[in-house]
């Protein structure tokens, strides 16, 4: 059972937010307000463990990944708030408890029901709901537990679960550089061919790079080749969160010395395995490397992303190779760009053709420093929301009340994080 965390306290900063969007757009203010209090009022429960589970939104189950995005605007919040703040720090000992469980599933279920996809060709258990490996579900904890504590200083979330959690992580990435030796396999008899791994379970060839091998997608999707370039991006940035955290608030000088290993590492094939040639012949980053010569030139409406590179801290958005990459995805040259009457923006293999993200929109506005793109994007999101005033997976190009997933949290705050940002309330970090 759900608990309603909507306030006073909540209510106030909304009323703030309201009024700040007031001579910009009235109608950016009623969508704020009602994204930003789903979140609070309809996903999050109180666990059996102490700690707070998640939903992303439609499906019984909380995503590594989504429950870190579902909270991340609150941290402008959360400095004056002690209660937003506990909860968040709750959210994070949840997360950490669910890597200890498994570091390769991306899904838990709230208690040990045997819920999600039990029928996987996969090591299952009765807490995971899906054991799809995707770098980012090991990313997106340590960017929630570093970034609450760099605008809180909030430290309880580095407790025994962060410390085993981070241990398992870090072995999963220097297993998975070498992935032709990993156990890790995953077959799905059902649904869709893009929901399981080719080779009885091990993915499509890859050669070593220094890079960091991953099954799936952060759209669930398995990946074509197994080096996903932006999901790398992500690991750098977060060995390095890492190296901070236990050399300036925890003290571990072998976890330090081990996340600097791998940052490098990664970093290194990144930059030496992770580019592709666009139609200018200009050299701009892949999406997906095999480190045997097989390069895919397009992006994906997920977090990570490549266009999200400069928003996840792999680099600054001056950066020659982004800016030459992000204006290639940002056109017909990647396959999955739409253009329509209504708007124009990056959609996903895992939704249909000519379906765009709100959440891929919202990271056109936080990738740029240009005051015009930030207001167009949020004009195009408060415009497409099929009447409903939320954001969904996706949406028709031509026609906005064609739309997958309803309810999709995830959405509806990076919609809320775009706003914030744009009238100046940053997250530190």
């Amino acid at each position: 059972m759900t608990t309603n965390y909507v306030d006073e306290q909540v209510q106030g900063f909304v009323a703030k937010i309201n009024q700040l969007s007031q001579p910009l757009n009235p109608k950016w203010g009623t969508v704020f307000e009602k994204t930003f209090l789903n979140t609070l009022a309809t996903t999050i429960s109180d666990d059996e463990l102490g700690t707070a589970f998640i939903l992303t939104g439609d499906i019984p189950a909380m995503w590594q990944r989504d429950s870190t995005a579902q909270v991340r605007p609150y941290l402008a919040l959360a400095r004056e708030h002690p209660e937003i703040r506990d909860l968040i720090v709750r959210i994070v000992q949840r997360q950490f408890f669910n890597m200890t469980l498994d570091p390769y599933a991306n899904a838990f279920n709230e208690t040990a029901n045997g819920q999600g996809h039990q029928s996987d060709k996969t090591d299952m258990g009765p807490w995971i709901w899906e054991r799809k490996f995707e770098i980012d579900s090991l990313c997106y904890p340590v960017q929630l537990a570093y970034l609450l504590y760099k605008n809180t200083r909030a430290t309880a979330q580095f407790d025994d679960y962060f410390v085993t959690g981070v241990k398992a992580l870090l072995t999963t990435f220097e297993v998975e550089q070498h992935h032709a030796t990993s156990p890790y396999r995953f077959e799905r008899t059902e649904d869709r061919p893009e929901d399981s791994l080719v080779r009885d379970g091990r993915g499509t060839p890859v050669a070593d790079t220094g890079m960091i091998w991953s099954g799936f997608r952060p759209s669930d999707d398995a990946c074509e080749y197994g080096y996903l370039v932006p999901a790398n991006m992500f690991a750098v940035v977060i060995l390095g969160y890492l190296q901070d955290i236990f050399s300036q608030i925890l003290d571990d000088p072998a976890i330090v010395a081990r996340a600097k290993a791998l940052a490098t590492s990664v970093r290194e094939g990144i930059e030496t395995y992770g580019y592709t040639t666009n139609a200018k012949g200009e050299q701009v980053y892949a999406y997906e490397v095999d480190g045997l010569g097989q390069a895919k030139l397009m992006d994906d409406g997920n977090v990570p992303s490549l266009l999200s590179a400069p928003y996840l801290g792999y680099c600054d958005l001056t950066d020659a190779a982004y800016q030459r990459t992000r204006q290639t995805l940002l056109s017909s040259e990647n396959p999955y760009y739409y253009e329509g009457t209504l708007a124009a923006g990056q959609g996903s293999p895992h939704t249909p053709v000519n379906y765009i993200w709100p959440i891929a929109i919202a990271m056109t506005g936080l990738t740029t420093t240009d005051t015009e793109q930030q207001h167009q994007a949020l004009q195009t999101l408060v415009q497409t929301t099929g009447g409903t005033d939320l954001m969904h997976e996706s949406f028709d190009v031509n026609d906005d009340h064609q739309f997958t997933r309803e309810w999709f949290s995830w959405a509806n705050m990076m919609y809320c994080e775009l706003l914030l940002d744009t009238l100046g309330f940053n997250i530190e970090g």
